[in-house]
């Protein structure tokens, strides 16, 4: 049953020029989807506190801006201000004013300028509304997506839940509420994309509450659970989707399309060596591997020499020292099915045994 849905009298129609807010940005899935289908925007305002995603974010998206935007700054004044800003190097915490330090100068002014060539605010719980600087929704479509941490509603995570005030990573997706109702201008459309665990019972409550709150604001949400394998993505991963639209507009998800397209097309023959897996990265999963089964997990390694048994042989390149000498189904961490034209998927997570297929690359490790 839906717990909040669409009355809107109108369809949904995007007739003006949009600028995208991103909240929780990582390194901007959600920009590069409309890069994708060939929607033009403007990166207007985005928050990501972790330094190795603001330069996953910069690369990606503003690769060509050289502008040393901490030239007129002293070495002192740059640490100030990333102390401030609230930048993170473990995607947990804010780093202290002596952990920003140690970073020294030239690596603190990289992510300075990162920061100021990408718009971001970084830390949302120091950003305010008025940082947003959302004006002439008359001639502008804002869009803002939300996509807050998954970690403690994951399936994979320690279920510490989103309820409001716990101090979770999940529990930021509060943090957008107090933008929200602080804003003098709202942005037209709000996205949300979570983990299915945001329905599980842990959540369902805070969900409904979070809900309840858009529809005060004025908006009219639809959600679905949306799998990538029904979209035409080789990949079995289900997520869950939220739509809020402001004012007396309807939106409707798209009909499943199933996925024609085999995983072995997407895999590249040619590729640079800078992505090759090393050894050492490759022994360090099998020990990982060997720790989650010690636990009753699976993990999706498995290591086997040239001319052993296992699964049937998908070739796929040589790479650093290790052969890959095949990529399968895994259904129970034994058994093994071939890659078909038609279903061949990659699952979305191989770390604890969950949903019925789990993608497995069996390796050949050099003596």
């Amino acid at each position: 049953m839906q717990i909040s849905f669409f009355d809107g009298s109108q369809p949904l129609k995007l007739n003006k020029p949009i600028r995208l807010i991103e909240l929780f940005a990582g390194y901007g899935s959600q920009a590069l989807a409309l890069k994708y289908l060939g929607v033009q925007f403007e990166h207007w305002r985005i928050c990501e506190w972790a330094v190795k995603s603001i330069q996953a974010y910069k690369d990606l998206h503003f690769e060509a801006d050289k502008t040393d935007y901490s030239a007129p700054m002293s070495a002192d004044e740059v640490y100030e201000a990333l102390s401030n800003a609230g930048i993170s190097s473990d995607y947990e915490t804010a780093m202290t004013s002596a952990q920003v330090r140690r970073l020294g100068e030239k690596r603190a002014r990289v992510i300075y300028n990162n920061i100021k060539a990408t718009n971001n605010l970084v830390s949302i719980t120091n950003a305010k509304a008025d940082d947003f600087n959302i004006t002439e929704t008359d001639k502008y479509l804002y869009v803002m997506t939300y996509s807050y941490p998954c970690q403690d509603i994951s399936n994979a995570g320690l279920y510490k839940g989103m309820k409001k005030g716990s101090g979770t990573r999940s529990a930021l997706l509060w943090e957008v509420e107090r933008i929200l109702k602080d804003l003098k201008e709202l942005p037209q459309i709000l996205l949300m994309e979570n983990v299915p665990g945001v329905l599980s019972g842990r959540n369902i409550g805070e969900f409904a509450e979070w809900l309840k709150v858009l529809d005060g604001l004025g908006y009219k949400t639809k959600w679905q659970k949306l799998n990538a394998t029904d979209f035409g993505v080789p990949q079995n991963r289900e997520r869950l989707f939220a739509v809020s639209v402001l004012g007396d507009y309807y939106f409707d998800f798209p009909n499943k399309k199933g996925c024609n397209t085999p995983l072995r097309e997407l895999l590249e023959t040619d590729v640079d060596e800078r992505y090759y897996l090393k050894g050492k990265v490759v022994l360090s999963l099998i020990e990982h591997k060997k720790k989650q089964e010690a636990k009753g997990n699976t993990f999706g390694w498995k290591p086997q020499k040239i001319g052993g048994g296992g699964p049937p042989e998908l070739l796929i390149p040589k790479v650093a020292g290790v052969q890959v000498q095949t990529l399968s189904l895994n259904y129970k961490a034994t058994e093994f099915e071939r890659l078909t034209e038609t279903s061949s998927a990659l699952c979305a997570r191989d770390y604890k045994g969950y949903g019925n297929q789990h993608a497995t690359a069996v390796m050949e490790i050099e003596e």
